[in-house]
């Protein structure tokens, strides 16, 4: 196996042990700014690929999005990315992260998009307090044209994945765990 091989399989074993580490909120107003962007850029991409998710974005309370989440496994796997929680008006509420263990036949990466709607107010508030995760057997919806027109709310969440990227080969069991950080509490 060549070096490259072999720091590749490393950097994906160890990648769900890394992900604890890792900070909810950027550390800069730089690095917020670009989050921002980031963030709206994803909005709007999803938007135009699916204007049926419009429903969506007007009936929720609220919604996090997460533009770039990245994935890997050989056996074991994990997953990471960052994004904002929002209002239903699009107002920057917070900071959050997903995360995700998994374990199981699977080998691969993959970079996908992720946006989870709160229809209620007690679904947003057990975001916001950390209770919240997917467990392995919640659904998620694909992002393409007319994909939000046959969706619907379950168990007051909506989450729909945009664009995968990369080739990942699985048959695991894992969740999603999510954190919040208001967006008062960063400076």
């Amino acid at each position: 196996m060549t070096t490259t091989k072999l720091l590749i399989a490393s950097a994906i074993l160890l990648a769900p042990f890394a992900v604890p580490g890792c900070s909810t909120a950027p550390t800069s107003e730089s690095a917020r700014t670009v989050q921002s962007a980031d963030v709206d850029a994803f909005l709007t991409r999803v938007k135009e690929e699916d204007p049926s998710m419009k429903k969506f974005f007007e009936s929720c309370e609220a919604f996090a999005a997460f533009p770039d989440i990245g994935k890997g496994g050989f056996i074991l796997g994990g997953a990471y990315g960052k994004g904002q929680l929002r209002s239903k008006s699009g107002k920057l509420m917070g900071y959050c992260d997903v995360s995700q263990g998994s374990i199981g036949a699977q080998i691969g990466g993959q970079s996908f998009g992720e946006i989870v709607f709160f229809q209620t107010k007690e679904a947003m508030q057990e975001f916001k307090g950390g209770q919240f995760a997917l467990a392995a057997q919640a659904s998620a919806v694909a992002v393409k044209a007319g994909a939000g027109a046959s969706a619907d709310y379950q168990g007051g969440v909506a989450v729909f994945v945009v664009n995968p990227v990369g080739l990942m080969l699985e048959a695991s069991v894992g969740g999603q765990q999510f954190s919040f950080r208001a967006a008062s509490d960063v400076e």
